[in-house]
């Protein structure tokens, strides 16, 4: 069992390195956990190695890899980017303003499936959404996002746009004519599109292939 520092700080690395790919200084490491000296994170990184959860990368500073992480570790702990705002209790629940978004099928969060198609319902815009945009649904299926709080079944609400920040869970079309929901991450000349789901691989695309469709930023869930 980790302390509550240890914990942390393997926390703080994680997130660190799933923002950048680059581990974290000692310097931000004792920033993050508000210590006064680096030996206190030395004594921590050693002790998270011999338990296990992260590895020392040989013939590279400042390389760690983390290799699991605590159970007690939330989703949001480990997916930081995304906390979806939940639409409970389906898509007539009250409150929710009539500004209305086209329901374009289903997306793959697992394996991927046909491009993003034809209009086949209408949902309501949720009201703590800007409306500086253009949004559209889709229908969930796959488990791939689960652990960032994505299931089969959910409607996703994705704002239009071509372009997103490392990080950013979004809707990538692949060779014009797969579309999955995925996180992106850019990683020099190459496109990594990362599932929330252990079970899955990371899909590695060349930067040509992959385009992005726009970034999700809400969902609905029936109970």
């Amino acid at each position: 069992m980790l302390t509550k520092k240890q914990k942390n700080l393997l926390i703080f690395i994680n997130k660190k390195l799933r923002s950048s790919g680059v581990s974290p200084s000692y310097e931000e490491m004792k920033e993050s956990l508000n210590l006064k000296s680096k030996s206190g994170i030395h004594r921590l990184i050693s002790a998270l190695e011999e338990r296990g959860f992260i590895k020392r990368l040989p013939h590279k500073a400042r390389a760690l890899e983390v290799v699991k992480l605590p159970e007690t570790a939330s989703a949001n702990d480990i997916y930081n980017y995304f906390s979806p705002s939940v639409i409970k209790g389906g898509l007539d629940e009250k409150g929710i303003e009539k500004n209305e978004v086209p329901v374009l099928g289903k997306i793959a969060a697992g394996t991927p499936v046909e491009a993003i198609q034809n209009e086949v319902s209408r949902v309501s815009l949720p009201n703590n959404i800007e409306k500086n945009g253009e949004y559209f649904g889709l229908k969930v299926q796959g488990d791939s996002m689960i652990e960032a709080g994505i299931s089969e079944g959910d409607t996703v609400i994705v704002k239009k746009t071509d372009t997103a920040e490392n990080g950013k869970i979004v809707v990538a079309l692949i060779d014009d004519h797969e579309a999955m929901l995925k996180r992106i991450r850019r990683k020099g000349k190459t496109i990594a599109l990362e599932s929330a789901n252990k079970n899955y691989e990371t899909k590695i695309f060349g930067p040509d292939r992959v385009k992005v469709q726009g970034v999700l930023v809400s969902l609905y869930r029936n109970f």
